[in-house]
């Protein structure tokens, strides 16, 4: 019977991480009574380089911030705005709240998923655009809502699709 243990890897953050993201982590854990506080300031550092987090990423960052693996991965798999996976240039959040699912999300999906040639959870073929569901984007007064990388739109019609990602290319 193999154990497995949790315990943080040894790696070589030098080969993982570049010296900014390094920087950047050792600024953020002195913000914090405790370096594992820092673990999503982290997260999202090393994201904006790539604009997700791989495996030997979080296997450093858990080693810089002195905590198991699973524990970094938990909480990158906790928030959805930490991404595991590659996701295109532009990342469209479509809130699927209750909110907005009466104020037009159904139609408001399928004209982007139309207007893309995806599906959620999928990136066009030019890496351009990834589209996804998400639970609430806060902007409830203005549904049915979409959050294009940073920027919040609502209320957004299913016609106005096509020229709201033509901002995007």
């Amino acid at each position: 019977m193999k154990i497995v243990t949790d315990k943080t890897p040894k790696v070589d953050i030098h080969a993982i991480l570049i010296p900014q993201e390094i920087d950047g982590i050792h600024h953020h854990i002195h913000h914090y009574p405790q370096p594992r506080a820092a673990v999503l300031d982290a997260l999202k550092l090393v994201q904006k380089r790539n604009g997700w987090v791989d495996d030997a990423q979080v296997a450093a960052i858990a080693h810089m911030l002195s905590m198991p693996v699973a524990d970094v991965e938990g909480v990158a798999t906790f928030f959805n705005r930490i991404y595991r996976m590659p996701v295109g240039r532009h990342v469209i959040l479509i809130c699927d709240s209750i909110a907005c699912y009466l104020n037009g999300y159904e139609a408001l999906a399928d004209a982007f998923k139309r207007e893309l040639g995806i599906d959620y959870g999928q990136t066009t073929k030019d890496g351009r655009f990834t589209l996804l569901p998400i639970c609430c984007l806060g902007n409830c007064d203005k549904g049915a809502s979409v959050l294009i990388d940073e920027d919040t739109y609502g209320p957004v019609l299913p016609s106005e699709v096509g020229l709201l990602l033509e901002q995007y290319a």
